[in-house]
């Protein structure tokens, strides 16, 4: 009879809020992951320890919905958890450094881990992983990008606050001010987008967002190189600021509209550039 894959996998039990690894799933792993093996031609031991990191990342992000952790929340130690899901420190030390990496969780030396707060990054690192291995073209980010950031100007006209209202505008201002600054003017852009993602108040939009700042950082400069007159350029600049006054004036319509020649606008300039 061939074994269960729950009990190959090591069956993991919840009880009173504790997440464990029962010894008797232990024992039955062990028994049986050498017919395994045999039969698929896979390596005995590293099929067992990617099991077991596996386990020990499943139990340790149910542990954090089981006890209401939120952002910033000690996790068990690595010791405990060892004992907990009778497995081994360096198992437990392999899932929190997963954990890290997919930041879920953070990690400092000689401290307990914590739940972490939301971020982009790991986002970002996949969307540049699949253009650069071609499986995501830059024409199809644009497409995304003009597709979500059009509803978060509707949105955040709608809802900024005159806090936010003067910050897109000063973003605005900036991009202006430092047209002789390619540099400059590239991260006052981006952060004039993060900042309308910011007023929209759903942070999903601000995690979309922050995901393309690095691609953006990539094609931006061709963009505006490709961009070979003053007229040109004056128009990009101009319409980041309709945008502003449009959201400040809460003329959801008006944003929309300008957004999406904006991004009609951009993808022409990554055309000329070669780039899309």
């Amino acid at each position: 009879m061939q074994p269960k894959p729950n009990a190959l996998a090591g069956r993991l039990k919840r009880g009173k809020g504790e997440i464990g690894l029962t010894s008797g799933a232990a024992r039955t792993y062990h028994h049986t992951g050498e017919n395994l093996s045999d039969r698929f031609g896979g390596n005995r031991l590293q099929q067992q320890g990617d099991s077991l990191v596996g386990g020990a990342i499943g139990a340790i992000t149910r542990h954090i919905r089981a006890h209401d952790l939120m952002p910033g929340d000690r996790l068990p130690s690595e010791a405990a958890l060892s004992r907990e899901l009778n497995v081994s420190r360096s198992v437990v030390r392999e899932a929190f450094r997963s954990l890290a990496a997919m930041q879920i969780i953070e990690l400092a030396t000689g401290k307990r881990a914590t739940v972490a707060q939301i971020d982009h990054g790991a986002m970002g690192l996949m969307i540049e992983h699949g253009v650069h291995t071609d499986q995501i073209s830059i024409q199809q980010i644009y497409d995304v990008r003009r597709t979500i950031e059009t509803r978060i100007v509707t949105l955040a006209a709608l809802r900024r606050t005159e806090d936010e209202a003067a910050a897109i505008n000063a973003r605005a201002a900036a991009m202006r001010a430092s047209m002789g600054d390619e540099a400059a003017l590239m991260e006052h852009d981006i952060a004039f987008h993060a900042a309308l993602a910011q007023a929209s108040r759903n942070p999903v939009f601000a995690l979309l967002v922050g995901a393309f700042q690095g691609i953006t950082r990539q094609t931006w400069p061709p963009g505006w190189r490709s961009r070979t007159t003053d007229e040109a350029r004056e128009v990009m600049i101009a319409t980041h600021e309709g945008i502003a006054a449009a959201v400040a004036a809460g003329d959801p319509a008006r944003a929309d509209t300008l957004m999406a020649v904006h991004f009609d606008e951009s993808v022409r300039a990554l055309l000329t550039a070669g780039m899309a």
